[in-house]
């Protein structure tokens, strides 16, 4: 049976189309947007922070986006402001990121748990996590979920989600039709319909129930009627992310 680890990045990139671009972060998102390049998305562009683009590294993981072999096998060998131009001018469908805590919009918290002047956790920050979810069209978010991160009030906003409800992005001048398309976690794969843009739980892992999403959250998750149970990863997705992280950087 896979891992969580191992559902999570087969099932993120399962989600990326061919012939697309993705800003790929540091981790899970690496393995994710390599295996499809590998199986079922070979002309995925992917864009690194650090300034690479089209890189397919190989021989081993990149610890993280700056790194020099994200730009191996690559095309351009930019800057940080570039690949940023890049989203800017709306050139990159799908963006990746995390958090330490998501609200049911999708805002997203990377900054500090507790006050600001008193924190009790500082954390990295934003980074580009900002820019990327408001100016890639599509923002997969990939964490892990308990009650702790699901929670219906931010510490801290980091990056936007759908900030208070529909049009909400819009009426803050953030480019529109673009925000939260997934949230993939360790239980389920999550959505934001149109007329609500709160999270809504698509698809369930076998053996996971809705009891098990619910007590894993700090707020109501809506349930989609057409809800499904993903299928589990393959043999052929599992040798291939382990033929990708061989040193074992994100599959311990």
């Amino acid at each position: 049976m896979a891992t969580d680890t191992e559902r999570m990045i087969v099932a993120s990139s399962r989600l990326l189309e061919n012939n697309k671009s993705v800003f790929v972060g540091t981790g899970m998102p690496m393995l994710a947007a390599s295996l499809a390049q590998r199986l079922h998305a070979p002309g995925l562009l992917t864009v690194y922070e650090g300034g690479g683009v089209g890189g397919q590294p190989e021989g081993r993981l990149p610890i993280q986006v700056s790194e020099s072999l994200t730009f191996k096998n690559g095309i351009i060998v930019g800057s940080m402001d570039y690949v940023m131009s890049l989203a800017q001018a709306g050139y990159i469908e799908y963006g990746f990121l995390g958090g330490a805590e998501i609200d049911p919009y999708g805002n997203l918290n990377t900054t500090v748990i507790g006050s600001w002047e008193k924190p009790k956790v500082r954390l990295p920050g934003s980074g580009g996590g900002a820019d990327i979810a408001s100016l890639c069209w599509r923002t997969i978010i990939l964490m892990r979920q308990d009650k702790r991160k699901f929670t219906p009030k931010l510490n801290f906003l980091t990056s936007p989600g759908y900030l208070n409800g529909p049009g909400a992005r819009e009426r803050s001048g953030l480019p529109s039709d673009t925000g939260p398309y997934r949230v993939v976690t360790q239980l389920g794969i999550y959505g934001f319909p149109e007329e609500t843009r709160r999270l809504t739980l698509l698809q369930l892992y076998e053996g996971i129930t809705v009891e098990d999403v619910q007590a894993n959250s700090g707020f109501e998750i809506e349930v989609h009627p057409d809800a499904y149970t993903i299928p589990d990863p393959t043999e052929e997705e599992l040798c291939k992310i382990h033929s990708l992280d061989p040193d074992g950087i994100v599959l311990v």
